[in-house]
C-alpha cells in the first residue's frame, strides 16, 4: 500500500466531477487500499477518491471508534435512492480543507446502493455520522465540498486562510 497526496482547497481538480467506475478491477481495490491507508494516516474518515487526484466515484471510510477494530468501508459509484425530510446538523471538517470544521445541515436519514470491494451491489440505511459522512463524501464526487454549504462570507474567510497558508508552506 502507499499513502498518497490528499489535494486541499481551493485546488481546482476538487471542483470535477468524478466519473463512474466501469468495472472493479485489482487496479481499482490497490486504489482504494491506497485511499485507506492515506486516510489512516491523516487522519480522516472518509475519503473520496477525487481527492487524492482520482476523479472516480469511489469512497472509503472508517467510523470505528478509538480503541476499536477498524472497520473499513468502500462505496464505488454511490447513489442516494432516498433521503428523509428530517435534517441533521453536524461539525464537519474535511482533509481538504484542513483545520475548519463548520456545521453543515444535511438530511438525517438515507438509503443508499453502491459497489462494494468486491464489486457486488449493496443497499444500506444509514443516520447519524455514517449518514452525514456518506453524503459530505458524495458531494465530493459531485465537486462540492462541505464549505459550499456554508454562506458566502464563511465560505470566502475559510478559503483565503487555506490560500494563504499555501503560500506560506510554497515560499519555505
Amino acid at each position: 500500500m502507499a499513502k498518497l497526496e490528499i489535494i486541499t482547497a481551493p485546488d481546482p481538480r476538487l471542483k470535477q466531477k468524478s466519473k463512474p467506475v466501469e468495472a472493479v478491477t485489482d487496479d481499482l481495490r490497490k486504489l482504494m487500499d491506497d485511499m485507506l491507508e492515506t486516510m489512516y494516516a491523516a487522519p480522516g474518515i472518509g475519503l473520496a477518491a477525487v481527492q487524492v487526484g482520482a476523479p472516480l466515484r469511489v469512497i472509503v471510510m472508517d467510523l470505528a471508534q478509538e480503541g476499536e477494530a477498524p472497520q473499513p468501508r468502500y462505496f464505488i459509484n454511490p447513489e442516494i435512492l432516498e433521503a428523509s425530510e428530517e435534517m441533521a446538523s453536524y461539525a464537519e471538517g474535511c482533509l481538504s480543507v484542513p483545520d475548519f470544521y463548520e456545521d453543515v445541515e444535511r438530511p438525517a436519514h438515507v438509503r443508499v446502493r453502491f459497489l462494494d470491494y468486491d464489486g457486488e451491489i449493496r443497499e444500506i440505511e444509514a443516520d447519524e455520522l455514517l449518514a452525514t459522512c456518506l453524503q459530505h463524501e458524495m458531494d465530493h464526487l459531485e465537486g462540492i465540498l462541505f464549505v459550499d454549504h456554508l454562506s458566502k462570507l464563511k465560505r470566502s474567510m475559510i478559503l483565503k486562510k487555506l490560500q494563504k497558508q499555501k503560500r506560506i508552506e510554497e515560499s519555505v
